[in-house]
């Protein structure tokens, strides 16, 4: 842990960075890129670095780095809510993306948010191993703008996230977003970036004590390697690895079906723990990693987008980034909205001191490996639940197909037939109405869908019952 004094050179112009498909000046954001330059440690274990998560580590060599930060704030300084969050760009696909921003941008926009997307791994800045085996780092796409980056390796990466949010927490750091009273830093992760904050968690944040809480979003089983290693370069079958006991802050995570059990990666089952005193764990029933609001919906989701695009995107569809897969995507709407409702959770959490509700894991079954244990419409049980899976038009699950890596992420769905619909919902659409509405006021109520979308999500599901276009 090296406590360096960081330069910081404003970037002018537009950032590298794929964050909407409208102007976020017409959300009321600007947009502003930064270089943050200083020496980082890298750490060495203590003790054994055990499945509970409860690591011991101590500084060991130093290295020097000049990395990126784009930062998010609004307009009119009077909407900032007092919270930065900082997300770890996740680099699977060979490229810095903010996939919380992805989920979670409507919450942190009309909330009223700043937010910093840190090129935390050498992958995003200048390349290296990824899922696909493409290199779109910073210094490949635009060698000129970001020449002066440089990442030392990923054994570096823990404590260059702790000096960017205890910057953000410094007078030069509130210089950096525009002077707005900073109150609490939160940091964010999902996937790859998730990994890399359970090892933060439990490595790093009881010496470094930066971040006022942790949105940890669709971690698998294991924790990222503490010594920089890539992980597409293990060995063996990682072990599962539990968040620390004794947390020092709040932490939410929320996993998915995907997640959960697995087949891209060993799943999260093999590191599950009880809630605590600043745990809460979210297994969100029928959501896969990723879906149709990934790829199709997020990016034209301002919040004033027509409803009719909006219904559109969630099509289904059996295309996947140019393959033509045996099944549908899935195409259910929760996850994002699940993802809103934790970030103000943990947000009133760190706050106010009043803990996340607390759901139910996912029922699972033993057999060759974890499964979910399915009810007669072929959908999950247990688990965090919406109208989609309780009240629900098709069968939506966080297990995909074994076509390729993606396929598997991006889960599966099905739309039911017109008999099941009939069955179900002797009523028609007014009956589905009704019954979705009330299972929507009960997550609502149980605080796992905010009521700020509440409006939204029975127009979106008016607009895209299939009986009403059979």
């Amino acid at each position: 842990m090296t406590n360096s004094t960081a330069l910081v050179t404003a970037a002018p112009g537009k950032p590298l960075l794929l964050l909407s498909a409208y102007d976020l000046a017409d959300v009321g954001y600007r947009v502003e890129e930064f270089f943050v330059s200083a020496t980082a440690s890298s750490y060495i274990p203590v003790t054994e670095l055990g499945p509970d998560g409860r690591w011991d580590v101590t500084p060991s060599g130093s290295a020097d780095f000049t990395t990126r930060i784009v930062v998010l704030t609004p307009t009119d300084p009077a909407r900032f809510n007092g919270t930065v969050l900082v997300e770890w760009l996740n680099v699977s696909g060979g490229i810095d993306a903010p996939a919380v921003w992805m989920m979670a941008h409507r919450e942190i926009i009309r909330a009223g948010y700043a937010y910093v997307g840190v090129s935390a791994q050498r992958v995003g800045a200048e390349g290296g191993d990824s899922l696909l085996g493409a290199d779109m780092s910073l210094k490949t796409q635009d060698p000129q703008r970001y020449a002066p980056l440089h990442h030392p390796g990923d054994a570096f990466c823990y404590d260059m996230f702790s000096q960017i949010g205890g910057l953000l927490k410094s007078d030069e750091g509130r210089a950096l977003l525009g002077d707005l009273p900073v109150r609490r830093v939160i940091a964010l992760g999902e996937s790859q970036s998730a990994m890399f904050l359970t090892t933060y968690i439990n490595a790093v944040d009881p010496l470094a004590r930066t971040y006022d809480g942790f949105l940890v979003h669709s971690r698998f089983g294991s924790a990222a390697p503490l010594d920089g290693t890539s992980i597409f370069a293990e060995t063996e079958e990682p072990q599962g690895v539990a968040f620390r006991p004794e947390l020092r802050v709040p932490l939410l995570t929320v996993v998915t079906e995907t997640d959960v059990f697995g087949g891209a990666r060993q799943g999260y089952y093999f590191a599950r723990q009880p809630d605590s005193n600043y745990l809460r764990v979210w297994e969100i029933a029928g959501a896969a990693h990723a879906d149709n609001y990934t790829i199709q919906v997020a990016f034209i989701d301002s919040g004033s987008a027509p409803l009719a695009d909006i219904a559109a995107a969630y099509t289904p569809t059996n295309m996947l980034m140019g393959q033509q897969l045996a099944h549908c995507i899935n195409f259910g709407p929760q996850h994002h909205y699940v993802v809103q409702a934790a970030l103000a959770a943990l947000n009133t959490w760190v706050a106010s001191g009043e803990p996340a509700p607390s759901a139910e894991p996912l029922a699972a079954r033993e057999t060759e490996g974890p499964q979910p244990v399915l009810d007669g419409n072929g959908l999950a049980r247990g688990g965090l639940r919406t109208p989609w899976v309780d009240v629900p038009v098709a069968r939506t699950s966080g297990l995909g197909g074994e076509e390729s890596i993606m396929s598997m992420i991006f889960g599966s769905g099905e739309l039911f037939d017109a008999a099941t619909l009939r069955r179900l919902y002797p009523g028609g659409s007014t009956e589905y109405l009704e019954r979705f509405t009330g299972a929507l006021d009960a997550a609502i109520r149980s605080g796992f869908i905010l009521a700020a979308d509440r409006a939204e999500i029975l127009e979106l599901a008016a607009a895209t019952y299939p009986g009403a276009r059979s």
